[in-house]
């Protein structure tokens, strides 16, 4: 059992809603990764997702890609993640999950990656343009390396596919709440959608993202699932400038809003 699936369980025996919170590598300086980290798992946080920036991401709205153009301008890699990520265990236990794309993963050597990703300190990997189908070909990987493949659902998804992408993920099933980009205006969680992906998954966690910005939507969410993710909304308040306290002070309400009975 990985930091990832232990924390999840901890928080699932005690009936409590998890946070997970996602920041892009490199961003937005080159050098900030480790300190943002480490004050976003202070402040409430209870599993940070760390974006590996890429020229073509699919899957990420403007506010992330801009992030990513600016980290790769940085001059941010696959290996300085992997040594951010060092630095961070030299302090901090929180779980730590890398969400990317494929060509990257690819150009450093799929083998080299599992290995240095796992003897860095990383307990999970997200590859949102991969397929239940695609999905095997890294299985192996995985397994030897042991960090948790954590595979998407969305609302288009068909119960019966939902039920398999939970069989076939770990750590967490990640519930895309809506079939827009990251940091797509909210229509409103879906809960018909939510409260299905609940009764067919049973082996995962159910985090949600995509569209997540305050701490009523993340409380909202929450009650039809396992727990949260917000990408977008902290990535715009870094780009804005807003002083770390401040942003600090965001997560700890969203905490506090998870927490409440």
């Amino acid at each position: 059992m990985n930091r990832l699936t232990a924390v999840l369980s901890f928080l699932r025996d005690r009936k409590k809603k998890a946070l997970a919170l996602f920041l892009t590598a490199g961003y937005p300086a080159g050098d900030s990764t480790p300190g943002l980290v480490l004050s976003l798992a202070g402040a409430g946080a209870d599993i940070i997702e760390i974006g590996m920036p890429f020229s073509d991401p699919l899957a990420d709205g403007p506010v992330i890609q801009q992030s990513s153009a600016v980290a790769l301008e940085n001059g941010v890699t696959i290996a300085g993640i992997l040594d951010a990520v060092r630095t961070i265990r030299k302090t901090s236990p929180v779980p730590l999950v890398l969400m990317g794309y494929i060509n990257p993963i690819l150009s450093y050597g799929v083998e080299r990656f599992f290995r240095d990703a796992s003897s860095s300190g990383v307990d999970g990997v997200i590859l949102p343009e991969l397929t239940l189908e695609e999905s095997v070909r890294f299985r192996d990987e995985f397994s030897r390396s042991g960090l948790s493949q954590i595979l998407l659902v969305a609302p288009t998804t068909p119960s019966d596919r939902v039920t398999a992408i939970d069989e076939a993920s770990g750590g967490f099933l990640y519930c895309v709440s809506t079939t827009g980009v990251t940091g797509s205006a909210g229509k409103g969680t879906p809960d018909e959608f939510l409260a299905r992906v609940r009764k067919c998954a049973t082996k995962n966690p159910v985090l949600v993202g995509f569209g997540i910005s305050t701490a009523g939507e993340a409380r909202h969410a929450a009650l039809l699932s396992d727990g949260v993710i917000i990408g977008s909304a902290l990535i715009r308040r870094l780009s804005q400038g807003e002083p770390i306290g401040s942003i600090t002070a965001w997560v700890s309400s969203i905490r506090d809003a998870l927490s409440a009975e």
